[in-house]
């Protein structure tokens, strides 16, 4: 049975900052062209890759403060991709980065973006039936 999800407590300062700003740019990144989109996320991830690695609990956190700062002006759905992206860089506001994952299962067909700590820590893979129905990971950032 797929568990809902609910929105955390409201997070410290120092982490509602970084999620607010990661966000708001995550939604920038959704307004743009269909065709344009997964171009411009990769493109945003890949930027990061010098920065040291995040612990799992740093980035646990961080999505927390991500999926909790969900603002109230977007009218539209805020989907995996942007809450992942989202967290990837609140986790680079920090000074710390983590992986973009884009994955995909065959039974039920669907596709969803979580991320990856250095370890190999998944953040985000549980949401949409992901312990029913696990995830295959099809492509990494690095």
């Amino acid at each position: 049975m797929t568990d809902m999800i609910y929105a955390p407590a409201r997070p410290p300062r120092r982490r509602r900052l970084p999620a607010q700003v990661a966000m708001t740019a995550a939604l920038c990144v959704k307004a743009l062209p269909e065709s344009r989109r997964m171009r411009a996320r990769l493109a945003l991830v890949r930027c990061l890759h010098r920065l040291p690695p995040a612990d799992p609990g740093h980035v646990r956190e961080l999505y927390d403060a991500v999926v909790a700062c969900q603002p109230p002006w977007w009218r539209g759905q805020i989907d995996c991709k942007e809450r992942a992206l989202a967290t990837v860089l609140a986790t680079a506001l920090t000074g710390r980065r983590c992986h973009l994952v884009l994955g995909a299962r065959a039974l039920p067909a669907a596709y969803h973006a979580w991320v990856a700590t250095a370890d190999g820590t998944q953040v985000g893979n549980e949401e949409a039936g992901g312990r029913d129905h696990p995830w295959t990971p099809v492509h990494t950032t690095p």
